[in-house]
């Protein structure tokens, strides 16, 4: 069998949450599978390292497809020809953008519909693009997968989707997190939070990560226990907002809110494991992999009781209304005054993140690619 895969946020050093899901679950199909043959496609040059196996082909197919008028350039000239050229079964997707003029099966990876809720987030050519295209391509794909039932239900709702054309594929968790002795955790606290024991965020920094709330609750928290915590934000500036500069200016303890931007994969992996706890309060999310990184770091969680989050965290967070700021604040105190219900929830997170891996996530996206091609599981 002959699959195409749509390879273009496979990026060197800067896997993001879709690159690293493809990078994860292609690794593992493409070593699992030798028996079927992969067309990596690249929209720029690719590094060595994304080559897993004998059995993929890559091709850099240009032109860099970054701008929403090179989007569909890209996937209606470019990605389209390809297609017919190469005579594959299948067109994998993971970041969901399908070629609508091509006949090929396509499986779609739809992460989630956060643009519909909230597209004033976005750039106004970027939120035109994806609000415009992506009910096409949920209405093009052979077959979609998802990473939550959530979204799989909002998926379904929003563009009148029947459930059983969608698959549930949750995300896993990189090896690297997990816990850390003791002067680990010291020497982390001396290096990035001056020796303070700190809150993490971990993720990318726009509007519906609900950072200008994050902010104000951690300056009320401060107020309110006198403790010498720190906030420590990890990620990438993508929409820097008025909201979030404000929130931030009259923040009392706006010093202690310490933004370090794009920090090293290792270099997380301590950070995560050497946290007081992990804040991750988002207005939305498909899924929410940062959870699992605190849990597999034995770190507790407080986070948002909206979308996908409790189907995720289960019994291993501590929620609040993100639209809230003195509960999120009464979660940080809660969990800064009870050292029992710290350990509880991470004893019980210890429990919870068993039931997410990378392998199983790549065995249901191959089982859905079975699916969408109608094969027999042991073809």
């Amino acid at each position: 069998m002959e699959i195409a895969v749509n390879t273009r946020l496979l990026q060197h050093n800067k896997l993001e949450g879709i690159g690293r899901f493809m990078f994860e679950t292609l690794k593992r199909i493409t070593v699992a599978h030798p028996e079927h043959h992969f067309y990596f496609i690249f929209d720029r040059p690719y590094h060595e390292d994304f080559i897993f196996s004998d059995n993929i082909t890559p091709i850099i197919a240009g032109p860099p497809a970054r701008h929403p008028f090179l989007f569909v350039y890209w996937l209606e000239f470019t990605v389209y020809d390809l297609l017919k050229k190469l005579k594959v079964d299948l067109f994998l997707s993971c970041d969901g953008y399908l070629s609508l003029r091509s006949s090929v099966k396509q499986l779609a990876v739809i992460h989630d519909i956060n643009f519909h809720h909230y597209p004033n987030d976005l750039p106004w050519l970027v939120k035109k693009y994806y609000n415009y295209y992506f009910p096409r391509f949920a209405k093009k794909a052979s077959r979609i997968a998802t990473v939550s039932e959530f979204s799989k239900n909002d998926i379904a709702t929003t563009y009148s989707i029947p459930k059983s054309q969608i698959d549930v594929v949750y995300n896993g968790c990189s090896d690297g997190f997990g816990a850390v002795n003791d002067q680990k955790k010291r020497t982390t606290q001396i290096n990035y939070a001056a020796g303070s024991p700190y809150f993490i965020y971990v993720g990318s920094i726009q509007p519906r990560k609900n950072l200008q709330r994050l902010f104000l609750a951690f300056d009320l928290f401060k107020k309110q226990s006198g403790a010498k915590h720190k906030l420590l934000i990890a990620g990438q500036k993508y929409f820097w907002n008025k909201a979030m500069k404000d929130s931030l200016a009259v923040c009392e303890h706006k010093k202690d809110i310490l933004f370090l931007g794009r920090v090293e994969e290792d270099v997380l992996h301590d950070l995560t494991a050497s946290a007081f706890a992990a804040l991750y309060v988002p207005l939305f999310e498909g899924f929410g992999i940062p959870l699992l990184e605190a849990m597999q770091s034995e770190v507790p969680v407080i986070t948002s009781n909206v979308s996908s989050l409790p189907e995720v965290a289960g019994n291993a967070a501590l929620y609040c209304t993100p639209t809230n700021i003195e509960d999120i604040a009464n979660a940080m105190l809660k969990l800064y005054n009870d050292s029992q219900l710290r350990e509880a929830l991470v004893q019980n997170g210890i429990i919870r993140k068993q039931q997410f891996s990378w392998d199983n996530t790549a065995n249901l996206l191959w089982k859905s690619c079975e699916t969408t091609l109608k094969l027999d599981a042991s073809c």
